[in-house]
């Protein structure tokens, strides 16, 4: 063999060491996206969860696994139904390391207890106290969550130094009506309940500023497309129930996503068919990942919002005591 040829076989033998051990290099520089918090960026609402074993309905259609998707970002879904702020630090910071990029999420819905304020606004007015279950939960998003928040945020920096983090905020529900035949949401309520997600955002942007986090603030975009509205990207009374008041796919496609991608990422992600269709294809390899986590998940309580029910002693008590006749009130309702 020539001088030549030794050269190329050699040539040949390096290329092929090298090359697995480039792809190798590659696929572990994907920068490591972990995304935290409650069913808002899990994915509740969306109809279709990957299979980890959990109660905790993470979706690929949920904004966190479009961003990844479309980003090449080494994804930790770490997001789960029912999360508290509690949970958060209890079930989801381990996933935190010195290594993570990024790092998104939303939390403290939970904590001032939105779901059963839900459930006591829904009842009509005559059995239930609506303003006094918004009053406490104000009161609680005013003098008791930042604390709560603050500290959070201390763990999530102290845990990821050097990643970039973004805190993810609620949008505003409803649209001053309720199509709705079995809840009962009064104009005025659904004012009050739009201000009080408007407050726990600016609760959580001040908290973010604190921490040197961004903050992304959901709200402009589902102008238009909330509860009731002709084009709606939010969940009002629905079947499986724990979809209720919780964004759609197009509420985290057009919604969410390019709400958080630009302060996560640096640029706005489209959920093209593309990105869709790579998010879902991610499914059984996050809910392989997840399963690890399975039975800290299993801890966290799913928050769930509970219809009315007009049928109960205690609701038929309220309607002798109102002077309403519930018969009749049910059957003006179904009409």
């Amino acid at each position: 063999m020539n001088r030549t040829s030794r050269i190329a076989v050699l040539g040949a033998a390096l290329a092929g060491l090298v090359t697995p051990l480039l792809a190798q290099a590659t696929h572990a520089a994907a920068p490591s996206y972990v995304a935290l918090g409650d069913s808002y960026s899990s994915g509740t609402g969306t109809r279709s969860y990957i299979a980890d074993g959990t109660s905790c309905q993470r979706s690929t259609a949920a904004y966190p696994s479009l961003i990844a998707a479309a980003r090449g970002y080494a994804l930790n879904f770490r997001a789960c139904s029912g999360a508290t702020v509690a949970d958060v630090t209890n079930t989801q910071l381990s996933a935190l390391t010195s290594a993570t990029s990024y790092v998104s999420i939303s939390v403290g819905g939970n904590d001032a207890g939105f779901a059963d304020v839900l459930t006591e606004c829904a009842q009509p007015g005559w059995m239930s106290n609506c303003d006094g279950a918004i009053n406490t939960a104000q009161s609680f998003i005013n003098t008791t969550l930042p604390s709560r928040l603050s500290t959070l945020y201390s763990g999530i920096r102290s845990r990821a130094p050097y990643a970039k983090v973004v805190v993810v905020g609620y949008p505003r529900i409803f649209n001053g009506e309720d199509c709705n035949a079995f809840t009962w949401f009064s104009p005025a309520e659904e004012s009050r309940l739009n201000q009080t997600a408007d407050l726990l955002n600016s609760r959580l942007a001040t908290a973010a500023s604190a921490a040197g986090f961004s903050f992304a603030n959901p709200t402009s975009r589902f102008v238009g497309h909330a509860v009731c509205d002709s084009d709606e990207w939010i969940n009002g009374l629905s079947n499986p129930i724990s979809e209720s008041y919780h964004p759609k796919t197009t509420g985290h496609a057009n919604g969410y996503t390019p709400t958080v991608s630009p302060l996560l990422t640096g640029a706005a992600v489209a959920a093209t068919s593309q990105v869709v269709a790579a998010s879902a294809a991610s499914g059984d390899d996050q809910a392989a990942l997840q399963q690890q986590y399975a039975d800290a998940d299993r801890a966290i309580a799913p928050e769930v919002f509970v219809a009315p029910d007009l049928t109960t002693p205690a609701a038929r008590r309220a309607a002798r005591k109102a002077g309403v006749d519930i018969e009749r009130f049910m059957e003006k309702s179904r009409s």
